[in-house]
């Protein structure tokens, strides 16, 4: 296997704090390494020297003779020039039209965008969206990404996995989105007091190599082990594919978390939420929303119970933060009602962060709410909430003024909880938190009685801390996802265009591009065909029927836990029957060629 980059006794100090101190380590050809730390342990500033970026101040960075590295930045400049030109260089129009591998990555990362558009007309998140097309449109040796997943959702961060899991070359990534550590990654680099801890396989593994270390060598606190051990169980009883990993070794997993109880008990916790809230939380009916082009609610009727705790997908722009402000009363629906228990005390974590006093320091800001807080059966003083949000030692006296924008988020976002909330609304929590600060937030609502909205595009935070998944498909309706996210990019990729215009390609570009026509069938296969796809359409149809009902009926038996457990085996098994009506669906149509 050709060695790439080598790194030899690298070290690396900004003043007082040394990021790499003595650091030896290679990229060899084909690799797809993880990179995880906390935020400022210097992940960043270590691929900027891999990458030939950044100087060291002593030691060597070694590159293969004529090596290709791409490198995506967290903050790149970006010229004066349209997308189509940044992205796609001097390529003939014809040349990048009739490119499958281009055309994907088009409408992957810029799927609807004018390309003649000016890149000085973009916002922060499609300027990232464009630097990350550009690097991919490319062809190379190494690439490097700090921080991809950012100004992505949920379908996007899928696509691009799928991607970098087709391509030939070495990968390097820095990224806080566990599942997509695990989806793209083979060995995990942590970062972190100057050194690189080396382990072998994705996110999933790591955690389990790390708790064996601590364990073995009892290098860290109770604390942590219980963190990693929770977190560990929760990987070993979660999705499948997570426990299907080579590497993921599943004797030792099932030693470490013998006597770990599950991550939250939900039983007890909707008896604990009831007793608080009652029956009602909040109850939306017939509620309807539009703006100037589009209806995103379309006489929504939804209850949000007792315990709930909701994941809530769909595509950008489908009314997340809308649904969100009207369950919050924060905005008046066009029509219909929304009831809110005598009981609710509710918090909403909005986007747009209202700005604290500057001159305040984090810890006066947390006492001002409250001084100490009961989560579940454990107390916390406002001092040790701030600790698990990652204000250390001086950091909580450090005034707000100086602090980044993802403290500042990290700050409010305490606040509310220290403000003990039974209800919480949170749109895109997660934003610039690192994975060790998100495995503590974690932990704390996994005690948490109350009921939860969750819009995260992290879809590994999501997956853990909730119980059920919705999606506003875009159509100005809420569906019941039994098979969470996965379901919603299955339910999504079902609906997209078989054959897409490449972006900006003229007639003649698309014609070239486009695959050769279908044979023609008899008109005794073709009717066949249509009779077949009107049979699909009219059980779907009385599926579709049938999972409303059972979502009312769901709905209506929030505390009767075996009945919800019926309704909802016949939820999935539905589901799982539409999906190969679909597929049947889709089978026919491709035959006649409509």
């Amino acid at each position: 296997m050709t060695n790439l980059v080598n790194l030899q006794d690298v070290s690396l100090a900004y003043g007082p704090l040394v990021l790499l101190d003595k650091v030896s380590l290679g990229v060899d050809e084909g690799e797809r390494i993880g990179v995880v730390g906390r935020n400022g342990g210097g992940k960043s500033t270590m691929i900027s020297v891999l990458a030939g970026h950044t100087e060291p101040d002593s030691g060597r960075v070694v590159h293969n003779r004529g090596l290709r590295v791409g490198f995506l930045h967290q903050r790149d400049d970006f010229p004066d020039s349209t997308v189509g030109e940044f992205v796609l260089g001097d390529r003939a129009e014809h040349e990048w039209a009739g490119d499958a591998r281009i055309r994907d990555i088009l409408r992957g990362l810029l799927g609807g965008w004018d390309l003649n558009l000016p890149m000085s007309g973009l916002s922060g998140g499609e300027r990232r969206r464009s630097g990350l097309a550009r690097l991919l449109v490319d062809d190379h040796d190494l690439i490097i990404l700090d921080e991809p997943t950012n100004h992505l959702d949920i379908e996007g961060i899928a696509w691009l996995a799928e991607h970098l899991g087709r391509r030939p070359e070495a990968l390097v990534v820095v990224t806080h989105d566990r599942w997509f550590l695990d989806a793209v990654t083979t060995r995990t680099w942590e970062v972190g007091r100057g050194t690189v801890e080396r382990y072998e396989g994705g996110y999933a593994a790591y955690v389990l190599a790390k708790a064996e270390r601590d364990r073995q060598a009892a290098a860290e606190e109770d604390r942590r082990q219980n963190l990693m051990r929770k977190e560990l169980a929760w990987l070993r009883r979660g999705a499948p594919a997570r426990t299907s990993k080579p590497k993921f070794r599943i004797e030792a997993a099932n030693q470490l978390i013998a006597n770990e109880p599950p991550a939250r008990d939900t039983v007890e916790l909707v008896r604990f939420a009831s007793s608080r809230l009652g029956k009602t939380v909040i109850d939306l009916k017939k509620v309807s929303v539009a703006i100037p082009d589009r209806v995103l609610l379309d006489e929504l009727t939804w209850q949000l119970g007792p315990g709930d705790r909701v994941g809530l997908v769909g595509v950008n722009g489908a009314g997340k933060s809308t649904l969100l402000k009207i369950l919050a009363e924060e905005k008046e629906p066009d029509s219909g009602t929304v009831r809110t228990g005598r009981t609710v005390k509710l918090a909403h974590l909005s986007q747009n962060i209202a700005e604290l006093d500057p001159a305040m320091r984090p810890l006066q800001a947390v006492m001002d709410v409250r001084e100490h807080i009961t989560i579940g059966k454990r107390d916390y003083t406002a001092s040790q909430m701030l600790e698990k949000f990652g204000f250390r030692g001086e950091r909580q006296w450090t005034p707000i003024g100086d602090l980044s924008g993802g403290e500042k988020r990290r700050l409010q976002l305490l606040r509310l909880l220290m403000d003990e909330p039974n209800v919480l609304l949170l749109d895109e929590p997660t934003n610039d938190l690192d994975i060790e600060t998100l495995t503590e937030l974690e932990d704390l609502l996994d005690g948490w009685p109350g009921s939860l909205v969750l819009v995260s595009h992290d879809r590994y935070f999501l997956e853990r801390i909730t119980d059920r998944v919705l999606a506003l498909m875009g159509d100005g309706t809420l569906a019941f996802l039994p098979n969470g996210v996965d379901e919603y990019l299955e339910r999504r990729a079902a609906t997209a265009d078989e054959v897409t215009v490449p972006l900006g390609a003229s007639e003649a570009a698309a014609a070239e591009a486009a695959p050769a026509a279908a044979p023609a069938i008899s008109q005794a296969d073709r009717r066949a065909a249509q009779k077949e796809m009107q049979r699909v359409e009219r059980r779907m149809d009385k599926i579709a029927k049938r999972e409303a009902q059972l979502h009312e009926q769901m709905a209506a038996a929030a505390e009767d836990y075996t009945k919800l457990a019926e309704l909802d085996a016949e939820a999935k098994t539905l589901a799982a029957e539409k999906d190969e009506l679909e597929m049947v669906w889709l089978e026919q149509a491709e035959l006649i060629g409509d």
